[in-house]
């Protein structure tokens, strides 16, 4: 994380609107909390609200199945440095059962020894679209053999959505939710 301290300070339940309210509440948990980033875009529920509809889409209705997806986004988070993305999808990632070793094969990502094929062209296609916004034919024409035409769609637009979440978060300063550990936990 590069900012210690919030440049935006999530909006507490006390500070929204009946207009704010109504697009936030949505996000909050079975506990009834909502997370630090959905405060912070508080400030912006125009933008939170039409936001919602992609990011639904990309994390909820993919047509990646759910491991896949928590590997790009691991991948894409780390690549940018967001401790944030990163933690709160290392949770998701566990829970749709990417391993403890995996999440530390992670960090070298398409490097690591241990990926099936399948596992290191979707890093490397993350990797690369960090990199240079662009898969080289190399990895495309690798990834065509696992996956059909949406799929590949949804690769792009899985990592391109979370590398500007990542970005927000970052130059934001969204701070870790309680209970969540960064890069080292």
């Amino acid at each position: 994380m590069r900012l210690k301290t919030p440049r935006l300070a999530p909006l507490e339940r006390e500070e929204w609107d009946e207009e704010t309210a109504a697009v936030v509440e949505p996000f909050a948990n079975n506990k009834g909390d909502v997370f630090n980033i959905f405060k912070t875009l508080a400030h912006h529920p125009d933008l939170l609200r039409r936001w919602r509809v992609f990011a639904n889409h990309v994390l909820g209705k993919s047509t990646l199945n759910e491991r896949d997806r928590e590997l790009l986004i691991l991948r894409i988070g780390y690549l940018c440095n967001a401790e944030y993305e990163w933690a709160q999808h290392v949770a998701i990632g566990r829970r749709v059962g990417i391993t403890d070793s995996e999440i530390a094969d992670l960090k070298a990502g398409s490097s690591a020894q241990n990926w099936s094929e399948r596992d290191r062209l979707l890093l490397k296609a993350a990797e690369e679209l960090h990199d240079d916004a662009f898969i080289s034919d190399a990895t495309w024409d690798g990834l065509s053999k696992h996956y059909n035409k949406q799929q590949l769609i949804d690769i792009v637009f899985t990592v391109g959505q979370y590398n500007m979440v990542s970005m927000a978060l970052n130059t934001l300063g969204v701070q870790l939710d309680k209970g969540l550990r960064g890069f080292d936990g």
